[in-house]
């Protein structure tokens, strides 16, 4: 949802507007990196916003500027999509492809090209601009039936918000403690990914670190609402010491530098070895180079990966891949009934019913509350089902983190219940009541 036309801004009575067609650049994106309040009013109506919510809604934000609003403030369904934070983290394996080829490959700096572009790969699906429901603590995500992919997500804290998951094939693991830190800013939000990130190539046991760069939502309440995510991605080896660094350049003016990504393959003594250049919402492409990082002479620029075909004019600009995360032909048999899939506020909502979304979320969220006062009367703190708190603290960019690992549990629940392969058909587990409480309410709740 970007500015899709130039903004009103007050330029006009300057000229802007005139001088834009004078040169020849009319129609062109015009984005105001600041997101400043000094948004078309026109652009603003345009938006998910009515006027009489917006200013309201503005009001009520101000006191927050400058603080964490991870779980501070209870938002309206209107800005919502149909999804959970949980379903997407599971996003990043639409491309797992990426993972495969880098176990297949035995160059090591080709294995961080691929893996990188994988890391890569998932940026088109953030760039939507509707927000994921917070999932309700307990909660969780399975999904089978995707390149020979298990993917499991549990939320595994509600103070901080915490998640974890674990996605394994044949080719490659995936572990990931996902902790987000927020920074509001009035009509914008940074976003920290407090996190970690790794994953381990079984051929031979490579084990990569990523560090992702932080993110910016522009215009949350005035102007139409966009994403960027200026800085450096860190894809680290840490078998062997080699990296691949890549900057994603900040939006400007017009959409100056928008999407584009640059940087390099370094080897353990931090001499560049392949150069990587591309768009993240077009594709990605490498080449080897010297050690000025110039192109080899005799070689020539490939292309390693590229957005899939995507559906037109889809209301929340989900992929191919996203709708099959929601669906329920990727559940595994025996689905948890603290699936995602599963929450009625969501289902809702992907059916259209606004009114019904928003009191099912407030439903949802009083339950959690009450259950919290009666685990808390019980004495009992919360243990997640399926991950593992680790006596591991790392820091990262932005932080400290608390790791947590994923349990034999899983596998073992698998065992017993049946196989992970796709539901069958005839299985409806659509009609499985949503439920991630641990602990039952009490009869005063």
């Amino acid at each position: 949802m970007l500015l899709e036309t130039f903004c009103d801004c007050g330029f006009a009575d300057h000229g802007l507007s005139w001088g834009l067609r004078f040169l020849g650049y009319e129609g062109v994106e015009v984005i105001n990196p600041e997101g400043g309040k000094e948004d078309a009013e026109e652009e603003a109506q345009r938006g998910r916003w009515k006027k009489e919510e917006r200013d309201s809604y503005w009001k009520m934000m101000q006191k927050y500027i400058g603080a964490d609003v991870t779980s501070l403030v209870t938002l309206p369904v209107v800005i919502f999509e149909p999804m959970t934070m949980l379903q997407k983290m599971a996003e990043l394996m639409e491309y797992s492809y990426l993972l495969d080829q880098a176990d297949e490959s035995q160059d090591p700096y080709m294995r961080l090209v691929y893996a990188t572009s994988w890391a890569i790969s998932v940026y088109y699906a953030y760039q939507r601009t509707w927000k994921p429901f917070n999932p309700i603590l307990g909660e969780t995500y399975e999904m089978v039936n995707h390149g020979g992919v298990s993917f499991l997500a549990e939320q595994v804290s509600h103070h901080p918000p915490m998640s974890a998951g674990h996605a394994e094939n044949e080719h490659f693991t995936y572990d990931v403690t996902s902790k987000l830190k927020t920074k509001f800013l009035g009509n914008s939000v940074d976003v920290y990914p407090v996190g970690r990130t790794r994953v381990v190539l079984k051929r031979d046991g490579v084990m990569l670190d990523l560090v992702p760069p932080p993110t910016k939502v522009n215009n949350l309440i005035f102007g139409r609402t966009w994403v960027d995510s200026p800085g450096e991605m860190v894809m680290t080896n840490l078998t062997t010491g080699d990296k691949a660094v890549l900057y994603f350049q900040p939006c400007g003016w017009f959409g100056a530098g928008r999407y584009e990504i640059d940087g390099y393959v370094y080897n353990a003594a931090e001499e560049p070895k392949v150069l990587m250049t591309g768009k993240w919402n077009e594709s990605m492409s490498y080449q080897p180079c010297d050690l000025e990082g110039e192109p080899l002479p005799g070689t020539e620029l490939k292309e390693v990966f590229r957005v899939a075909d995507v559906p037109k004019d889809d209301k929340y600009q989900y992929t191919y891949f996203a709708h099959k995360i929601n669906s329920f032909s990727t559940v595994p048999r025996k689905l948890l009934a603290s699936d995602s899939r599963l929450r009625p506020d969501r289902y809702a909502l992907e059916k259209g019913d606004l009114s019904k979304a928003g009191f099912e979320k407030s439903r949802l969220e009083e339950m959690q509350r009450a259950e919290k006062r009666t685990r808390e009367a019980d004495g009992q703190p919360f243990k997640p089902r399926w991950f593992d708190l680790t006596d591991e603290v790392v820091p990262t960019p932005w932080g400290d983190l608390e790791v947590y690992r994923y349990s034999s549990r899983y596998s073992q629940h698998r065992a017993v219940d049946g196989s992970q392969d796709a539901a069958s058909e005839n299985e409806d587990v659509e009609t499985t009541e949503f439920n991630p409480w641990q602990f039952g309410l009490s009869s005063s709740d």
